[in-house]
């Protein structure tokens, strides 16, 4: 999913969003943050139908006005600092191995 740019194709409630990745496949996912890091938004995210151990972080790219679309992060660097900072956001709710 790294290389693949997965839109928003629609938000529910519960914090669920549907995202559809290039093959036109929409799955559901949990939002759990919205970090801001070097300038740039990023989303943290887990699928809603499993028991996922590891969190998802995809940056975000407006597309227009109205529209952006989600890319899979490949810098390791990044993806640290971003998870770093989740994981300050929830200290005090999760625990984190």
């Amino acid at each position: 999913m790294a290389d693949e740019i997965i839109r928003n194709e629609e938000e529910t409630e519960d914090n669920i969003i549907v995202l559809t990745d290039d093959n036109g496949e929409d799955q559901e996912f949990e939002f759990l943050d919205l970090i801001e890091y070097e300038n740039e938004e990023y989303i943290v995210i887990i699928p809603a139908n499993d028991e996922a151990d590891e969190v998802i972080i995809l940056k975000i790219e407006s597309l227009n006005d109205e529209d952006e679309q989600y890319v899979g992060v490949e810098d390791e660097e990044t993806l640290a600092a971003v998870f770093e900072i989740f994981k300050e956001h929830y200290k005090d709710v999760v625990d984190f191995e």
